[in-house]
């Protein structure tokens, strides 16, 4: 579990500015260190309930490398961790893409219960994230016959 965390943290801090100084702060309690999407990861941010249906259709499909899922107490969102994409814009109420020129604060993979921002699935180091396609999916069952977000290219 330890060498799980410690590349965990490794790949995270790979996304900073200055990845030294992330795991400085990480190690001193900072909660949360502000990293730039769009290089190694982006993140597609969903209203709460949403998001956590989603969340249980991917665990309940036994995937064998999910990716890392956020969750912000306070905004009551979910954000879901995806490969970077440039051309992709995610539409759909309450939908929020953040990628390339964006920041996401990221609390360290071992973060405890309690706090505003928590990993729902933590990173494993790997840098396992989901598909766009099957969180797509997700989304859509989850969301009902609500509106629920789609991908449509930038042209």
């Amino acid at each position: 579990m330890q060498r799980t965390m410690g590349k965990a943290v490794e790949w995270l801090a790979a996304a900073a500015t200055d990845p030294r100084s992330c795991k400085r702060q990480w190690d001193q309690g900072a909660d949360a260190v502000l990293l730039e999407a769009g290089r190694l990861w982006d993140v597609l941010s969903v209203p709460e309930h949403l998001g956590l249906g989603a969340l249980d259709l991917l665990r309940r499909s036994r995937l064998r490398a999910p990716g890392p899922v956020l969750v912000n107490c306070g905004a009551r969102r979910v954000g879901f961790f995806l490969p970077p994409d440039p051309v992709t814009e995610w539409v759909g109420p309450g939908v929020r893409h953040v990628g390339k020129g964006s920041w996401v604060a990221v609390p360290p993979p071992d973060r405890s219960a309690g706090w505003r921002l928590e990993w729902l699935s933590p990173p494993d180091g790997t840098g396992a994230l989901y598909h766009p396609d099957l969180v797509e999916l997700a989304l859509r069952e989850a969301g009902g016959t609500a509106a629920v977000p789609a991908r449509v290219s930038r042209s």
